[in-house]
């Protein structure tokens, strides 16, 4: 696990390969065995592969979207706000679940933010993925996960730049 935490690295290019069932079918089970709070898995996924909807959905707000634009898979983290209040927390988990298990597979992605992020100065940037999807209002929308394979390779950081001032023992 550290080896994957210390290589995974955002990807914002993606080369027009599609993704391979068998990968397709580890991505949407690393979502379904992520942990939730009191395990009530408050959450839907949308896996969009057709490249006219992710074109759409990169143009869910006017920055940091730009990964979706060569991405062959768009993943849609969604929860219903009425089955659990720490949905978010339940989302961001599983975000990051499929994000290391694509890495796992050798496959690159990028977290794209859609909660509290605005599409325009009239709609936010979860209203258009909601309408633009047909889901319905109950069920927020955190994040966009763009998944590839990579057109670029980025190192993973060194361990002489994190910052282990960070890290406290039993008190601040």
């Amino acid at each position: 696990m550290i080896e994957l935490l210390r290589t995974r690295r955002s990807i914002r290019k993606f080369t027009e390969q599609k993704i391979e069932e068998n990968h397709r079918q580890l991505l949407e089970e690393a979502l379904l065995r992520s942990p939730s709070s009191k395990s009530i898995d408050p959450w839907e996924f949308f896996f969009i592969d057709d490249p006219a909807l992710i074109e759409s959905l990169s143009r869910c707000k006017p920055h940091g979207a730009n990964p979706l634009k060569t991405a062959p898979l768009a993943i849609v983290i969604t929860a219903d706000e009425t089955k659990n209040d720490v949905w978010e927390e339940d989302c961001s988990v599983a975000s990051i679940l499929v994000q290391l298990e694509a890495h796992a597979l050798g496959l690159g992605s990028c977290w794209v933010q859609v909660r509290k992020r605005m599409h325009d100065e009239s709609i936010s940037s979860e209203k258009y993925v909601q309408q633009l999807l047909s889901i319905p209002e109950k069920y927020r929308v955190l994040s966009v996960i763009a998944v590839g394979h990579p057109a670029q390779q980025r190192e993973g950081k060194p361990a002489e730049e994190l910052d282990f001032g960070k890290i406290h023992r039993n008190r601040f």
